[in-house]
């Protein structure tokens, strides 16, 4: 017969990965794993996608990063916004929005977190830390 225990299910939860208990109350700031055995950072996985162990430790991220893909969506919302891949600088890669006009957001641009969380998307909202290139305007 099955017995479910709850000192049971209390243990096993988030205990070896970490990736259960943040290292502090992430109002402004981005988490992110990192393994302990290869030392890969990624954003939100159970497993390493390099080793495939599952010795993560949280930490916090600066959120300072470099925009590696920007596109336009038109859909679902009133105006267009642009979805955006950023690297941040301690070496993984997560989808948010850019704060400013979608069209002025490129590769290679520096962004730095404005947000931890969109209200309506959930997703972090960045803001570029120099003034795009405006030399054909």
């Amino acid at each position: 017969m099955y017995h479910h225990s709850g000192s049971i299910a209390r243990q096993a939860a988030g205990s070896g990965t970490g990736v259960l208990e943040p290292v502090a109350p992430a109002k402004d700031a981005i988490l992110f794993q990192r393994c302990t055995w290869c030392g890969t950072a990624m954003y939100h996985r159970l497993l390493c996608p390099v080793c495939q162990g599952g010795d993560l430790h949280t930490e916090r991220s600066e959120g300072v990063g470099t925009v590696r893909h920007s596109t336009v969506v038109h859909r679902n919302t009133p105006a267009a916004r642009n979805v955006s891949l950023i690297e941040l600088a301690e070496g993984f890669v997560v989808r948010g929005r850019v704060m400013g006009p979608p069209a002025a957001i490129h590769s290679g641009d520096r962004v730095r977190m404005s947000t931890a969380k969109d209200p309506v998307r959930g997703e972090p909202v960045f803001q570029l830390l120099d003034e795009p290139y405006r030399a054909w305007s």
